[in-house]
């Protein structure tokens, strides 16, 4: 979704007992260099950064973080009553550690923002949060690939997906989680990319010396424009297709679920998301298929099927004129470091 440049996208990094500061301030820092920095080193001008973000906690009070650096809070919840993201940096926990009750503030305030509208992201551990507020009842997330396997027994209602980078959920995608350890420039660049633009988060991955290509978050940001959320019926039929894009006949199976006519579904649903529904299911077999060309070595025409699609060639032919690159020069791009990585680990 285009930011309004006029107003800053307004981003709370969740501070609590145990978040890690080199994480918080690690995305507070990329989040305000946007734009900012580049036109600065590259052009020797002064910008502003068109996202604004806001360290905030229970309170305005000093909080001692996890590895003992003690966070001076920008603003208490009370204080923050409408930010369009809150992101939770992290939780320094060990897997299946008892957390019940330490974050009953923050596990209330996340839900209510989410009630009210926010996108709500999580780096690494952080997850833990958003399935503590419920949020992530039938839906995919990820986390730390420790703790996958303890929350999948805790939140059987979840799938837990540990080999993801990134992944998007919820009605609207306004559920973003990024995977393990240093994922939090995954997740930077994904929201950079989303609601700033792609070209801006190409500007702070080349000056920060990101390996966004490896880590591909801008293979994301098409999925913001799946995003709806003022019509349930219509939202209703986003979360089935979500779960069923490989069906046959996909549109017509929605069309049935909503009770409408056909030219009304196809008006009502072109309305809410901005695509007709054959674009849409395009868009969510696209945004798979990308996720298997980065880390799998399935053939072209085994990824066409995987996501749905019998003719390979005419997969070849939609990913080219959508993605602007042919699938395999996709995986060329999108899959280097899962490359550099298995041969690293050849040496040993």
């Amino acid at each position: 979704m285009p930011l309004d440049t006029a107003k800053p996208l307004v981003v709370a990094l969740l501070a609590t007992s145990a978040t890690t500061s080199s994480t918080l301030f690690g995305v507070h820092d990329i989040l305000s260099g946007t734009c900012r920095d580049w036109e600065l080193i590259v052009n020797g001008r002064a910008a502003a950064s068109p996202i604004q973000p806001v360290v905030v906690a229970r309170t305005r009070q000093p909080v001692p973080a996890a590895n003992g650096v003690l966070v001076h809070p920008q603003a208490g919840f009370a204080d923050l009553p409408e930010p369009d993201v809150v992101c939770i940096t992290d939780m320094f926990l060990a897997p299946g550690q008892d957390i019940a009750g330490l974050f009953e503030p923050e596990v209330r305030w996340i839900r209510q923002r989410h009630e009210a509208g926010a996108t709500i992201a999580a780096v690494c551990t952080g997850a833990v949060l958003l399935a503590q507020a419920g949020l992530l009842e039938g839906q995919e997330a990820t986390s730390h690939w420790a703790f996958c396997e303890l929350l999948g027994r805790q939140y059987p209602g979840t799938r837990w997906l540990p080999e993801k980078a990134l992944v998007t959920a919820g009605v609207g995608q306004r559920l973003v989680m990024a995977g393990s350890g240093t994922s939090w420039h995954t997740l930077a660049l994904y929201l950079i990319a989303r609601f700033v633009g792609a070209e801006e988060a190409i500007q702070v991955a080349r000056l920060n010396i990101i390996d966004w290509s490896a880590t591909s978050p801008l293979a994301y940001a098409a999925v913001s424009r799946t995003a709806q959320i003022d019509d349930p019926l219509i939202a209703r039929c986003q979360e089935w297709v979500a779960l069923n894009y490989q069906t046959e006949g996909a549109v017509g199976a929605m069309v049935r679920l909503s009770g409408l006519a056909e030219r009304t579904f196809q008006r009502r649903f072109a309305r809410a998301t901005g695509l007709a529904p054959i674009d849409y299911v395009h868009t969510l077999r696209l945004e798979e298929a990308k996720q298997l060309l980065e880390s799998t070595e399935l053939p072209i025409e085994a990824v066409a099927f995987e996501v749905g699609y019998q003719d390979a060639a005419f997969f070849a032919r939609l990913f080219k004129r959508k993605v602007c690159v042919t699938p395999a020069q996709y995986r060329r791009r999108f899959g280097a470091l899962a490359r550099r990585l298995a041969g690293v680990a050849s040496q040993g």
